[in-house]
């Protein structure tokens, strides 16, 4: 060491070297990747092969050139993840001869949604080329296992409040909350308005329901309190409007027209089967990207930072998770056909009220939320004597209309579900 020290050799200066544009870009790639594989990794996962494959079927379809790079997760991924995956990608593009620019300057826009279900990572390429049709191209990589544990907790309270019951089946109903209240009740044959005085709600005026074709064996409606007149009512192939003022009138005619989901803050409806009880899957205007789902009896709207997750109960039992690019199928989770979603002040801020249900002929409805697309139970259940037969989202959002048949009494039974925090 002491004579190393003492007879010091100095390499003589290098002269200025040209370097080509394509021999700096191959450096650059060599020292990122060096730079990442000498970066600390404990316990990430290895992105390589998406990456690799995802990068590879773009670059097939844009060939070498200037492109534009967007990403969004629509996953359960960390935001240290994604900037892992999105560096990730870079290089890959950096490797196959495409280079990021302004979208001003780039041939292509390559829009890369990371998404997943509860086997698999599903991260989804839109490319978009000039006038030409956008191009998607996906690819998978299998979720780590984790170990099972009881995914439940119970730290808010679902509330129910009953409003009204009578012999004739409740399709739904409607509280207007002004000084005093009103409520709005929708059956088959009419709907009816009732007022609060001394802590009972009175009637105050019943409107006829007008159709020339039969209901069908299992009818469903929905009532929707409006600004500028007072309530709109959704019947298999009828739609009615009430006037703005009292005296209230309804006007009733045949419609095709889709039915709104969820409450007044999402824009997405549906097309309603008039013969039957459920949904045919057709959407308007579209979750997204996505405008069909499988047929469905009911569904319920979560809102997440840049997209909506859209939850649909099919009718085979399965539930569906969309987020406006895939479709997710979570399996049969025992729910019931009904879901409803509900903004509160609690947890997430959004839960999802699903029914399922119980011994003999009674029902339940429990509060889940959806961190990672896998539903954990936050409330205890809320439990009915006999069987829910509707459960819509109010306009507001932040509580839901339950309906019930009792099956003690034969009566049917209206509540309004909310959420409190704690116990």
């Amino acid at each position: 060491m002491t004579s190393r020290s003492h007879n010091a050799v100095y390499n003589a200066p290098i002269p200025p070297m040209l370097i080509s544009p394509s021999r700096w870009l191959r450096v650059t790639c060599l020292l990122l990747a060096a730079l990442l594989l000498t970066s600390p990794v404990a316990g990430a996962a290895d992105w390589t092969g998406p990456e690799e494959q995802l990068a590879g079927k773009i670059a097939a379809v844009t060939g070498p050139g200037a492109i534009a790079f967007d990403i969004t997760n629509r996953s359960s991924l960390s935001k240290a993840e994604v900037d892992d995956i999105r560096r990730g990608l870079l290089l890959q593009f950096a490797l196959l001869g495409l280079h990021v620019v302004n979208a001003e300057q780039a041939a292509a826009t390559i829009q890369v949604s990371l998404s997943e279900d509860l086997r698999s990572y599903v991260w989804v390429a839109e490319i978009h080329q000039g006038t030409n049709q956008p191009v998607v191209e996906m690819t998978s990589m299998p979720r780590p296992e984790t170990p099972q544990v009881a995914r439940e907790t119970a730290g808010l309270t679902l509330r129910k409040t009953p409003l009204w019951t009578q012999e004739a089946r409740i399709l739904d109903a409607a509280v207007v909350d002004t000084d005093p209240a009103h409520l709005i009740v929708l059956d088959p044959n009419q709907v009816s308005l009732y007022r609060l005085q001394d802590s009972r709600w009175q009637p105050e005026q019943s409107l006829p329901i007008t159709h020339s074709r039969s209901w069908p064996r299992d009818p469903r409606g929905r009532l929707l309190l409006r600004h500028d007149h007072l309530f709109d009512a959704y019947l298999p192939g009828v739609f009615c409007r009430s006037s703005a003022a009292a005296p209230l009138t309804l006007n009733c005619y045949p419609s095709d027209d889709p039915w709104p989901l969820g409450s007044d803050q999402f824009n997405l409806s549906a097309f309603f089967t008039p013969a039957r009880n459920f949904f045919t899957g057709a959407l308007a205007p579209g979750l997204g990207k996505q405008t069909t789902a499988p047929a469905f009896y009911s569904a319920a709207l979560l809102p997440r930072e840049k997209y909506t997750l859209g939850l649909f109960v099919a009718v085979d039992g399965e539930l569906h998770l969309l987020d406006g690019m895939t479709d997710r199928a979570a399996g049969k989770l025992g729910w019931g056909s009904d879901i409803a979603g509900v903004k509160s002040n609690c947890g997430s801020g959004w839960q999802v009220l699903a029914t399922r249900s119980g011994e003999g002929p009674n029902d339940s409805v429990r509060a889940y939320e959806f961190p990672d697309r896998e539903p954990v139970a936050v409330s205890q259940p809320v439990d009915f004597v006999g069987s829910i037969t509707a459960l819509w989202a109010e306009a507001a959002g932040n509580s839901a209309i339950a309906v019930s048949h009792n099956a003690e009494t034969g009566r049917y039974e209206a509540y309004r579900l909310s959420i409190t925090c704690g116990q």
